[in-house]
């Protein structure tokens, strides 16, 4: 359980290490575009916003796969797991009556 909370923790830090230095990269472009036409810039925009989104997205995905599996170590119960255990419930509940 350690490991996987420690290396949850190392790849957040990483993710905002390497999203720092790309907003750092994108402000040297930016810089560099100052004497380009504003459409050059406003398509520079456009794909530096394209590429965070996905970015963001695969981060999600990598956030959500590291929790699996720091779930799945812990022994927690999952959403699927409470809801098995209601109807069972309800179930007996039902028989009892």
């Amino acid at each position: 359980m350690k490991d996987k909370l420690e290396q949850l923790f190392y790849f957040g830090l990483g993710s905002a290490l390497m999203a720092k230095e790309k907003f750092e990269q994108a402000g040297e472009t930016v810089r560099g575009c100052k004497g380009e036409s504003d459409s050059k810039a406003r398509e520079f925009f456009a794909q530096a916003v394209a590429k965070g989104s996905e970015e963001r997205e695969q981060l999600k995905g990598s956030v959500k796969e590291l929790l699996k599996e720091a779930v799945d170590e812990l022994g927690l119960a999952t959403r699927a797991d409470l809801e098995a255990l209601r109807r069972e419930l309800a179930e007996l509940r039902q028989g009892l009556s």
